[in-house]
């Protein structure tokens, strides 16, 4: 049988079409497109919305009036923390990745392992542990009162310092993974020469290790100061209020939307101003090392004081880790309402797991969470993986806005996020099909696409900067297509970074908190916001019942995607 005949001018008229120069602009479009509909619609929106009135500047002025400085307080307590913050987890992430990566010494291996575990405690849940743990009615202020007899607890966490600590805890595993990554790749030999020509140990560390670790620091430094800056749960449960997500929230469940929009765009202004300027810092030396040597191998501890010192201090450090997971699991299986002013509970029960899959309601938002991450997370794949694919192998003017566009919603906290998508779809417009997003399923979704799409992006680039592009083309000499060679080639090649991006994405998405309090309706309650309300309502045996089904299902993601990733996979959280 004869195959019909080709229409040869339509056939060169798609020849023609598809190697022109503009062609490639036709194919991100759609990137485009969806960034500007979710990401600068919102914000664009927001921005409006905080100049709205008769006085278009009267937000604004409210905001800086010094008569009233409730906001001026909560933007200088933001910044305050979040300073701190960067401060206390450097020191304690960077010390902690130069100890177990130069020293070998007793109990190194389990600490390794366990350094990580903050890492599977969701903002929400940690914080519930530490306030468990060390807070007015926490174990360990209660213990200590019991055994001295005193009339009052001795200390708890409390304020800003309380918030210091938690952010220092949850935190600090930033700086570990990157400053660990650096530390392996140091050449020894650029310390002994330092060492050769007279320099002591502080001035190697000033001059020739920390100068190298820069960049991992300050990237370090620029997720924990974001982060920071958008912590909701920490402030609110050891009692700072005035905090800039703080404010935004109750403005947003007071009405004031005006404000709200105000106080978001100031919180978003001094998030990426934090960014512009320690990305200046970072470019304007270079901190490339240039030898050929070795990495440093581990120094091994042989003094007998020093290594009892150093098996003391890992068994500390071992239990000061696991205790936050240790009193959820503990405080699960405890009776509601039972738990009052004893140090421990007294009474316990399988209950609240048994509910979780068999009773309606507790089943519920479980449900929910993992419905509207895998509808994000499905989203998430095909924008990232087609972002990335346009960034590594197309050539087209516009490709540092586009890296920018698909960086701004990491860089803005979840409750700005928030926000945008109140002010851009409380109303019917064409990017919502013409339909109003509050208050229905798919407005969560939405949230968590926007705040995770680095992750699959970031990941899958990487991937494909490894892959040959030689592959491709000799698939396509063969006769091959694009198409063809990108599902049998490309996507079989990169699938380990995607896989990882996929996997951390939807992480984030079980875990997310700031934003979910802010737009959820009562059919679409995550378990975040579960969580949260189990805690209020008193019920910490279903809320840490919770908290450990949320720690499992992240430690079960987390190990996947960190062996199919070669251990890269949680350095991109």
């Amino acid at each position: 049988m004869e195959k019909p005949p080709v229409n040869s001018y339509q056939e060169n008229a798609w020849t023609r079409l598809t190697q022109s120069k503009w062609f490639v602009y036709v194919l991100i479009s759609p990137l485009f497109l969806v960034l500007f509909a979710y990401v600068v619609f919102p914000f664009y929106q927001t921005f409006v919305q905080s100049f709205s009135g008769d006085d278009a500047l009267y937000n604004y002025k409210k905001f800086f009036n010094l008569a009233s400085p409730a906001n001026l307080e909560a933007l200088w307590t933001s910044i305050y923390i979040s300073v701190i913050s960067v401060i206390t987890c450097a020191v304690v992430g960077v010390t902690m990745a130069f100890l177990l990566e130069r020293y070998d010494f007793p109990g190194r291996r389990i600490l390794t392992i366990l350094v990580l575990v903050p890492m599977a405690l969701p903002p929400l849940v940690g914080v519930l542990s530490f306030t468990f743990l060390y807070g007015e009615s926490g174990i360990f202020p209660r213990a200590i009162q019991h055994l001295f007899g005193l009339d009052q607890v001795p200390f708890s966490l409390k304020g800003i310092w309380g918030v210091v600590v938690v952010h220092t805890f949850t935190m600090y595993t930033y700086f570990y993974l990157t400053a660990s990554a650096a530390i392996k790749g140091l050449d020894p030999s650029l310390e002994e020469a330092a060492t050769s020509l007279g320099a002591g140990r502080i001035r190697v560390w000033t001059k020739v290790i920390l100068p190298m670790l820069t960049p991992s620091i300050i990237a370090a430094a620029l997720l924990v100061f974001m982060v920071s800056m958008a912590s909701y749960t920490a402030p609110l449960m050891f009692g700072v209020e005035r905090t800039m997500t703080m404010q935004i929230y109750l403005s947003r469940t007071n009405g004031n939307l005006e404000m709200a929009a105000t106080q978001s765009m100031i919180l978003s202004f001094v998030s990426i101003s934090f960014l512009i300027i320690m990305r200046w810092y970072q470019n304007r030396r270079n901190y490339q090392n240039l030898s050929k040597g070795v990495s440093v191998h581990r120094s091994e501890v042989s003094s007998k004081w020093m290594k009892i010192v150093a098996t003391v201090a890992s068994f500390i450090s071992t239990l000061i880790l696991i205790l936050p997971i240790l009193v959820l699991i503990l405080i699960s299986f405890s009776v509601d309402g039972a738990w009052k002013t004893q140090i421990l509970p007294t009474d316990y029960t399988l209950d609240h797991y048994i509910a979780l899959f068999t009773d309606e309601r507790t089943w519920r938002p479980i449900w929910n969470s993992i419905q509207m991450g895998v509808v994000a997370t499905f989203g998430n794949i095909i924008f990232g993986v087609a972002a990335a694919y346009a960034m590594v192998r197309l050539n087209f003017k516009g490709k540092t806005l586009l890296d920018i566009l698909i960086m701004v919603p990491w860089a803005l906290p979840g409750t700005v996020v928030a926000v945008n998508l109140i002010a851009a779809f409380s109303t019917e417009n064409i990017f919502a099909f013409n339909q109003v997003l509050i208050g229905t399923f798919w407005i969560l979704p939405l949230a968590y696409f926007i705040r995770h799409l680095p992750l699959i992006f970031r990941s899958t680039s990487a991937s494909l900067v490894q892959l040959d592009q030689s592959i491709e083309e000799a698939s396509r000499s063969l006769g091959a297509s694009w198409w063809y060679t990108f599902r049998r080639i490309v996507i079989p090649l990169t699938f380990t970074g995607i896989l990882a991006g996929t996997l951390l994405a939807l992480v984030q998405s079980l875990g997310e908190f700031v934003a979910s309090i802010l737009i959820y309706s009562t059919s679409t309650i995550p378990l975040s916001v579960a969580i949260f309300q189990k805690l209020y309502a008193f019920k910490f045996g279903t809320a840490c019942a919770y908290g450990v089904l949320q720690i499992c299902l992240i430690l079960i993601v987390l190990i996947i995607s960190e062996k199919l990733s070669k251990g890269s996979a949680g350095s991109a959280i």
